[in-house]
């Protein structure tokens, strides 16, 4: 990532600051009207864009910092602990310990039991940002938060390795261990998830466009939204490296014990807690601004209230087009007759955010369906590949197919085709991105329904397989787990990416904990599936999730694609305003 970029514009004959002059010899203002901060010096080789390079040129991404690399190498720990323990629950719970000609086992609590706390432990880890965003904008910052909520994630692995050990497992502690450490391990990971995130996009300070001069002669025109783009892309793709610990817990529980195979997270934890802090003093740390919550609870109370009384009494807002306000506009201030109440402490600055973040956290609705497709490769996938011939190779293993297809092709859309396509002068915008992976999840779930028919049409034991593995190899499943990847790529990636960007700064955390949070209802639709995740009914169970995401991906498309154009209408509005200042 240090490496200078080599795609952009040719150079101007004469690079100098002096280029930045006008005719009569004075510094030219800088073209762009985004927020200056004092990030925004220019550095050697470089220099602000003309009105004209700004509108036409290609824009490309910065380097990422290195504090941020800190940051995503902490996320890369954190994962390699979390999917290392939580990749190998379903055989932990499905199967019984120490069973001769059976996958590896400690609970026995056969199917249902570990489909149920499978999905249990993937809504607790998705509700406990919002408590956690809240620490951090009320009390703590989010350096703090992460590393409070780092500790009690230690905590949680170190339960669930002593309460997997063999005397343990015998004499039945497994299930309350396990239990137990989801609770403090979702705790945990809770307080890190709703921080990270927003906290690695704000190690890049920069907020204007500029000109830089690469070696090569070249020169380019760097962009913050580019950027942000960009480092988003290598923090999921350290997400993805990290999960293949699971590959390695695999193996352990297959051919050693569960003990080892949590112990090594567990320890890798420590090493996640030790970088982390290692960065204390270098971070740009956002300080606690109160509750941003429950501000915009009761300032989104008072626009409802205040919205009713004004129809009721025929005093509604309109436009100079006589189109009616939305019930928002109703909480400013400014719209308030006499005096303000006790209770309104915003003015309407805040609540034109608050709009802004309400319409953002309208394009998550329809994400619980999609986080309903991805949980499968966590349960019934791995449940349907050991139904299977492996091999040598343990069943659960097969789900880390998906993060070996993001870490190749994450830096493929990264540097050859999203900038391929900026080159054309294709931009794909957010909403038609995710309307994609959501399209390719469905896929994914249609071709698992016709893997698992197949199953059931294989002896010698056909739809009843518990008996053991029927004759078809486990291979198959690899098309599914590739379609659940490229779906993570354009639905998941611009999903963190889009709850970062149209969030204000004030709101940030809040918002990515919303987004966080619809995995609590894919966690919660799929409870509404688990009498049809056992054998004979895998392939209803597949079949209808897979036409559930094909509906729900042409609605969403047809609520919000007008959110794409509105975009490209307001940085069009920019640059006009831009040329505007210079005429």
């Amino acid at each position: 990532m240090g490496n200078d970029i080599e795609t952009g514009q040719e150079h101007l004959p004469e690079y100098s600051y002096e280029t930045a002059k006008s005719s009569n010899g004075m510094l030219e203002k800088p073209s762009s009207i985004h927020e200056v901060t004092e990030h925004d010096e220019l550095g050697e080789n470089e220099r602000w864009p003309t009105p004209e390079e700004e509108r036409t040129w290609q824009r490309v991404a910065d380097n990422v910092p290195a504090k941020a690399f800190l940051i995503i190498v902490t996320e890369f720990c954190e994962r390699f602990t979390y999917y290392g323990v939580s990749g190998i629950f379903q055989n932990y719970i499905q199967n019984k310990y120490k069973t001769s000609g059976s996958n590896p086992g400690a609970i026995g609590g056969g199917k249902h039991m570990a489909t149920g706390l499978g999905n249990f432990f993937q809504f607790w880890c998705y509700i406990t940002p919002i408590l956690a965003a809240v620490i951090a904008d009320q009390w703590w910052g989010k350096y703090k938060t992460i590393l409070v909520f780092a500790v009690v994630y230690l905590v949680g692995d170190l339960i669930l390795t002593l309460t997997s050990i063999p005397s343990s497992i015998r004499s039945g502690g497994a299930l309350p261990g396990l239990v137990v450490a989801m609770i403090v391990i979702g705790l945990g990971t809770g307080g890190i998830k709703a921080n990270v995130s927003p906290m690695v996009a704000e190690q890049y300070q920069r907020q204007r466009p500029f000109v830089r001069r690469l070696k090569s002669g070249k020169e380019v025109l760097v962009d913050r939204a580019t950027t942000v783009q960009s480092i988003f892309n290598w923090f999921y793709w350290a997400i993805n490296v990290g999960s293949l610990s699971a590959i390695a817990t695999s193996e352990l529980e297959h051919n050693v014990d569960f003990w080892p195979a949590y112990l090594l997270p567990t320890l890798m934890f420590v090493v996640c807690i030790a970088v982390f802090w290692a960065g204390r003093n270098t971070y740009v740390l956002t300080p606690p601004t109160g509750s941003i919550l429950l501000k915009a609870m009761r300032c989104m109370t008072t626009g409802f209230k205040q919205s009713r009384a004004a129809k009721k009494a025929g005093n509604a807002i309109v436009d100079d087009a006589g189109k009616g306000s939305s019930w928002i506009e109703y909480a400013k201030p400014s719209n308030m007759s006499g005096s303000l109440p006790a209770s309104v402490t915003w003015d309407d600055a805040f609540v034109d955010e608050l709009r802004r973040t309400l319409r953002a956290c309208k394009v998550f609705l329809f994400f619980p369906v999609y986080w309903l497709c991805y949980g499968q490769i966590t349960n019934n996938l791995v449940s349907q590949a050991g139904e299977m011939n492996t091999g040598s190779v343990p069943n659960d293993i097969m789900q880390n197919i998906d993060p070996l297809f993001l870490i190749v092709f994450i830096p493929i859309f990264d540097k050859l085709i999203y900038p391929g396509l900026h080159r054309c002068g294709v931009v794909i915008g957010p909403v038609t991105r995710i309307f994609i992976g959501f399209i390719l999840a469905a896929v994914a779930m249609a071709y698992a329904a016709i893997v698992q028919h197949l199953v059931y049409s294989s002896a010698p034991h056909y739809d009843h397989p518990g008996a053991g593995h029927n004759d078809i190899s486990a291979a198959i499943q690899i098309p599914a787990y590739a379609f659940v990847a490229w779906s993570e790529i354009f639905a998941s990636i611009t999903g963190l990416e889009y709850a970062y960007t149209r969030a204000p700064a004030s709101m940030k955390s809040i918002v990515m904990s919303v987004f966080l949070f619809t995995n609590c209802g894919g966690a919660v639709l799929a409870f509404c599936f688990n009498s049809i995740t056992s054998d004979p009914h895998l392939v209803e169970n597949f079949a209808v999730v897979s036409g559930l995401m094909g509906g729900f991906a042409f609605l969403f498309y047809a609520c919000f694609f007008k959110y794409d154009r509105q975009s490209r209408d307001e940085e069009r509005r920019k640059q006009q305003q831009q040329q505007q200042s210079f005429s």
